[in-house]
């Protein structure tokens, strides 16, 4: 049965930006989450650009600009922010520089303060918090809401991942790739031409940090490289 809430921004979010995330109940997000279940990500997007306006960002990790290159074709000016933990892959900050290049970004930087020790041999349990979701909370200040490309398939972790939801922050978190497969997220890259992270060809189907991520191998689980070795499953950013 179609649900009584209409997920156009004048209806349900009106004053374009000017929106508070704490005025929607969780009932009613859910209603908007699942209108929005059969919709393409430009449409997700579109609903979310005309809510939300100025106080909506993108994050960006850099493994693909799939998300980017759907969000700019709506919002040429969306924010998009990236965060530069200190302990990237060479070929991912090539990357960024790529797809900053592209698409002419109005791109943040969330650039974390060197420790005097390596944290992630110190304190390896610490370290995502520490860098990721504390950089994080510093770029969502003063927002309303924001979108990452997390998608379902994957991990288990991932696979309730709703299109639209509240972070713990209270800010309203929109996933318009949630319902993707690896095959349409490969095939839209392939169809226009979307800039990936080299690590991607060189088995690293999940790119985090350098020192925590290994390549897979032909059939494993394409999140096992992350954290090998121990029975951490994600970082931080999708949990809160």
């Amino acid at each position: 049965m179609k649900s009584s809430i209409d997920v156009s921004a004048a209806t349900v979010f009106p004053g374009h930006g000017s929106f508070s995330p704490l005025s929607l109940s969780d009932s009613e997000m859910l209603s908007v989450s699942r209108e929005l279940e059969s919709s393409p990500p430009s449409a997700i997007i579109s609903w979310a650009v005309d809510s939300f306006g100025h106080e909506l960002s993108i994050t960006a990790s850099m493994t693909d600009a799939v998300l980017i290159d759907l969000a700019v074709k709506v919002a040429p000016a969306i924010e998009v922010v990236f965060i530069d933990t200190g302990y990237h892959f060479p070929e991912t900050l090539e990357t960024l520089e790529t797809v900053r290049r592209r698409y002419g970004l109005n791109l943040r930087i969330m650039t974390v303060p060197r420790h005097d020790e390596e944290l992630w041999i110190s304190n390896p349990q610490s370290c995502c918090s520490a860098v990721k979701v504390g950089q994080l909370d510093r770029a969502l200040a003063g927002k309303a809401a924001w979108m990452s490309g997390l998608r379902r398939d994957e991990a288990e972790s991932r696979k309730d991942a709703a299109i639209v939801d509240r972070d713990l922050r209270g800010l309203v978190k929109v996933n318009p790739l949630a319902n993707w497969t690896s095959d349409d997220v490969n095939a839209y890259i392939a169809d226009h031409d979307v800039p990936v992270n080299p690590l991607l060809n060189q088995g690293y189907p999940s790119i985090g940090c350098m020192p925590c991520t290994q390549p897979v191998g032909p059939g494993e689980d394409p999140r096992s490289g992350r954290w090998s070795g121990t029975d951490k499953t994600e970082c931080g950013l999708h949990s809160r």
